[in-house]
């Protein structure tokens, strides 16, 4: 957090997560990568990682993403669409997501 002009504190700018989807044999899975610098207000691993894939599926369509991705990917890779910042309230800051496409 930083202050500003008039010395109080402002809300934070959130913490980035880069968001993916992990290709098993079996399964498609959604993966958030941490910062190393996480905010402290984050007390709860599944509270932050349910909130990035709400965002995600808010934005892209999930069948159609799920799909390419199920069609491009090889077992054992990861596809990133990109990032989500949030704050610990659950405030969506920013968002990069992107959906692949069949050609990538």
């Amino acid at each position: 957090m930083s202050d500003d002009a008039d010395g109080t504190e402002e809300a934070g700018d959130g913490d980035t997560f880069g968001v993916g989807v992990r290709v098993t044999e079996s399964e498609l899975r959604v993966v958030v990568r941490v910062p190393s610098d996480i905010d402290s207000g984050w007390t709860d691993p599944d509270s932050f990682q349910g909130m990035v894939e709400e965002v995600l599926w808010e934005r892209l369509d999930r069948k159609e993403t799920l799909r390419v991705i199920a069609s491009t990917t090889e077992p054992g890779e990861t596809t990133m669409l990109g990032t989500v910042t949030l704050r610990p309230d659950g405030t969506v800051v920013d968002s990069s997501l992107a959906a692949p496409s069949v050609g990538q």
